[in-house]
Parts: structure tokens; C-alpha cells; sequence
């Protein structure tokens, strides 16, 4: 795993390299626990990592100065709460809220109540995961008062502590959760251990550069991916059921960005990259290339080719 050290701002520094016995525990735990997930989609899975919002937490975090880290897991923190409260209050509706109207209007009413305090769950996510991260300032509660009051909202604190634990318990404090980062981090990592003549340090910069833009663009990355596997510009619904999964494979992610950094930064050394990362987790060779030219394309805005 890559050594962190300390840092202010996002100053992170990372030295690659450090040959730890514990490195291929970790990356079978990892993918051991991307299978768990995707063995376990929610029918929800991504609709909770819409454009817009991502870019709001990308936006709270920079604006409080935290780590990126901080806010991938806030962002997987959010949708994963979202998904089981909502469940939740379908499955087994309020008494009360059951008597006041029918299911069309309880359902009606839930989605108003979020609507009212989202913005409060997205800055709790945000405040929970900076509290996890060994390496970024925490939030704690002036800060996010302030933040909030900043922003036109006026919250107390003890609104914020109560927010916080709804989403703990909802979660059932379940959240050390990876993250994409993570993933490409810890790959880089195997990477310039199995081969270290590869510029891992160069790779990593470019690599959450390229993990940004895939995040923020992922519906459209992924829609253009779907196309390309199917051979078909209107996939049927059943394809996109099936493709799903797919859209949340973090390993899959995560070797993607890496192989879209080599490309850009040595055309030559892609290749080798692509084959080594395809050894490392057992994804293909063809499906890292394909994610390469996808993603390529939509950065360049052109119908781009990889060679």
C-alpha cells in the first residue's frame, strides 16, 4: 500500500515502492470485498452518483480543504445510506406516515422530507468520512455550522450530531468502506512492485486527474462503454440490467484510469501497463483496452483509437 506522509492542504505525498509483505492480503481482501458488492447490487446502485452531485461534494471538500480521498468516500458513504434508508421506509413504512395517505402519497411524502435536509446528509457524509481519513483535516461542527451558514442555512449543531447518527445507525456503523482511490492507489502499488522501471509517481498524478473525470462523466463513459460491448447505439433494457454491475466493478474502475493515465503519459509503455494490470486482478486484457478508448474518447471529445 502506498506510505503516506504528513501533509497540509492537499499536499499529499505518496512514496510508491515500499515492498510490504501485507500488499497482496490487501489486494485480495479488496477484491474480495468489490465482489461482496457487486454480488449484493441494490436495483438503486448509481442512482445516487448523478453528475451534479458528485460535483457538489467534490466542491464541499476542496472548499474545506480536504483530502480527495475524503471525498470519494463521502460519496460512496451517501449513496450507500441512501439506498438502505429508502429501502427502509418503503419496506416498512411508518405507522404513521402508513395511516396518513396511500403508498403513492407516503412515498410522495418521503421523498419531500429528504428533499428538505439532503443538503445537511450530503455535509454529515462529508463529516464522517474526513473523520475517517488518517490523513485530512476533520470537520468537526463549527467548521460545518459556519460551512452551512455560508451556504444560507441555519443548522445547530445539535442538528448535525443528530444527522450524523442517523446515518451511522442507518449504516449500522459499517463505514470503512473502499473507495475508487483506493483502488487505484493500492494497483499502483502492485504495479511498481512487480515491475519497478514503470513511473508509478507520474502514473498516480495523472491517475486521480483521470479518476475526476471519469466520476464526473461516469453515466455518459459508461453509456458510450455499454454501446461498444452490445455493438448496438440503443441497448435494450435487459442489456443494461445486465451491464449494471459493470458500472460499479471499482477493480475495473480502478485499472481503467490507470491504463487512460499510461496512454497519456507514454503511448510506448501502455501496453505493458494494460498486460500487467490485467495479470494483477484477472480482468482482460480487451476490457481494460476498451475502457481506455472510451474514456479516451470522451476526454478528447473525438472518436479516438487506441493502438
Amino acid at each position: 500500500m502506498a506510505k503516506r506522509f504528513s501533509r497540509q492542504g492537499h499536499n499529499k505525498m505518496l512514496k510508491f515502492g515500499e515492498a510490504f509483505e501485507i500488499l497482496p492480503d490487501f489486494l485480495i481482501n479488496l477484491n474480495n470485498r468489490n465482489k461482496e458488492k457487486l454480488n449484493n447490487l441494490s436495483k438503486y446502485s448509481g442512482d445516487f452518483k448523478d453528475k451534479r452531485l458528485i460535483e457538489c461534494v467534490f466542491l464541499i471538500t476542496d472548499e474545506l480543504k480536504l483530502d480527495p480521498l475524503v471525498g470519494y468516500h463521502a460519496v460512496e458513504l451517501l449513496e450507500r445510506f441512501m439506498i438502505k434508508h429508502l429501502e427502509d421506509l418503503f419496506t416498512t413504512p411508518t405507522p404513521q406516515g402508513a395511516a396518513l395517505c396511500d403508498h403513492g402519497h407516503y412515498e410522495d411524502l418521503v421523498y419531500e422530507k429528504l428533499h428538505e435536509k439532503f443538503y445537511l446528509i450530503v455535509l454529515s457524509c462529508v463529516q464522517l468520512a474526513s473523520k475517517l481519513s488518517l490523513h485530512s483535516g476533520i470537520v468537526d461542527n463549527n467548521t460545518a455550522v459556519q460551512f452551512l451558514h455560508s451556504m444560507g442555512h441555519s443548522v445547530s449543531k445539535r442538528t448535525l450530531l443528530e444527522s450524523e447518527l442517523m446515518i451511522l445507525k442507518v449504516l449500522d456503523y459499517r463505514l470503512n468502506v473502499p473507495n475508487p482511490l483506493t483502488y487505484v492507489e493500492i494497483l499502483l502499488e502492485v504495479l511498481v512492485h512487480n515491475e519497478s522501471s514503470i513511473p508509478v509517481e507520474h502514473l498516480h498524478h495523472l491517475s486521480r486527474h483521470v479518476l475526476q473525470f471519469t466520476y464526473l462523466q461516469k453515466t455518459a463513459i459508461y453509456n458510450s462503454l455499454l454501446m461498444a460491448t452490445t455493438r448496438r447505439s440503443s441497448p435494450s433494457n435487459e442489456q443494461r440490467e445486465v451491464f449494471v454491475p459493470v458500472t460499479e466493478d471499482c477493480m475495473l474502475l480502478g485499472v481503467g484510469v490507470i491504463g487512460v493515465a499510461a496512454y497519456i503519459h507514454n503511448v510506448p509503455m501502455w501496453k505493458q501497463v494494460v498486460e500487467e494490470l490485467s495479470q494483477i486482478t484477472g480482468i482482460s486484457v480487451k476490457s481494460i483496452q476498451d475502457f481506455t478508448h472510451v474514456t479516451l474518447m470522451h476526454i478528447t471529445r473525438t472518436n479516438f483509437t487506441v493502438e
